[in-house]
């Protein structure tokens, strides 16, 4: 691993195994000051398990982490202190209204500078007032993100951090990392969600099976992503004319002359080709995380779809 200047997170072959459970294996990992990293992976993959790692909640197997420069495993509470920290479960007084459960927690951290608690929950439409057990699974969620950023930390480390959310207040979220990263900080955040990474990361790392199978920049990896687009047609349309042009791969043929391509770059010409044709119907979507693993860096070349394609054409 050829460490980043000044990373604000490094790991160096970290592996944490739950007796012969397998947790995380060989992590290696540079993270830079100032960017927001996303740290994407299906359920089960072993993104929660490196956080918890890196932040001495658990102890590695092997291996070693630094934090802002410090040891976890020597100096833990010390690096607690200085992140914002939202875990995946994060449990809450219930009774306590959400004001005061941030107030204590803001205590425990021993914090004593200007907190940005009524400002954040003003973004977050978060009422204060209200007691925890009263809010929806989506208000407690608010209350963590708020209390991951109340403390105006330097590096703030976020674990699915929109589970629960509506669209609205995840594009608040989005706004608050992306002004975070204008001020020079650090934002890590686990997801299994493509388009959440892709939106505001500059940087990403795939983890599969507890190893870290790749680290790229946003631009390179968007290269292999795009969006599916699912065609009807008034006939039959021989799938290798969209296959020819660039950009396009994954040409699925569906029933009733529907057509299914992955479409990474070069719209253009595809919608080009597409105003020779009478359309029926076009529809698209995100490409799914399950289908970029098997495409990218799975053991099969061949995926299947929810839309019941056949024949897939390479």
């Amino acid at each position: 691993m050829t460490p980043d200047i000044d990373p604000v997170i490094e790991l160096n072959k970290l592996t944490k195994f739950y007796g012969k459970s397998r947790g995380i294996i060989d992590v290696d990992l540079s993270v830079k000051r100032g960017e927001v990293f996303g740290f994407l992976g299906p359920n089960g993959a072993g993104k929660s398990t490196a956080i918890r790692t890196i932040l001495d909640l658990i102890r590695p197997t092997s291996g070693w982490a630094r934090v802002n420069g410090m040891d976890p495993t020597k100096e833990g509470a010390k690096v607690r202190r200085s992140v914002g920290y939202l875990p995946s479960d994060f449990g809450t007084y219930k009774s306590m209204t959400a004001k005061a459960y941030l107030r204590t927690l803001l205590e425990m951290m021993d914090y004593r500078g200007q907190d940005r608690i009524e400002e954040l929950a003003g973004r977050l439409d978060l009422d204060l007032k209200r007691r925890i057990k009263d809010f929806s699974r989506g208000n407690r969620q608010k209350i963590g993100v708020v209390s991951a950023f109340m403390h105006n930390p330097k590096l703030a480390i976020l674990d699915e951090p929109t589970t629960g959310l509506d669209p609205l207040m995840q594009q608040e979220f989005y706004r608050i990392v992306l002004e975070e990263k204008s001020k020079e900080n650090t934002v890590f955040l686990s997801s299994h969600i493509l388009a959440e990474v892709e939106s505001i990361c500059d940087r990403v790392g795939i983890i599969r099976e507890g190893r870290l199978i790749m680290v790229e920049n946003m631009s390179t990896f968007k290269k292999k992503t795009g969006k599916v687009l699912n065609v009807e047609f008034d006939r039959k349309v021989d799938p290798y004319i969209f296959m020819s042009l660039p950009g396009v791969s994954d040409i699925k043929v569906g029933e009733e002359n529907i057509l299914i391509m992955t479409v990474s770059s070069h719209i253009d010409g595809v919608i080009k080709e597409l105003a020779r044709h009478t359309i029926i119907d076009l529809t698209y979507d995100e490409v799914s995380l399950e289908d970029l693993f098997l495409k990218y860096y799975g053991k099969e070349n061949v995926s299947h779809n929810r839309n019941g394609a056949r024949g897939v054409v390479q």
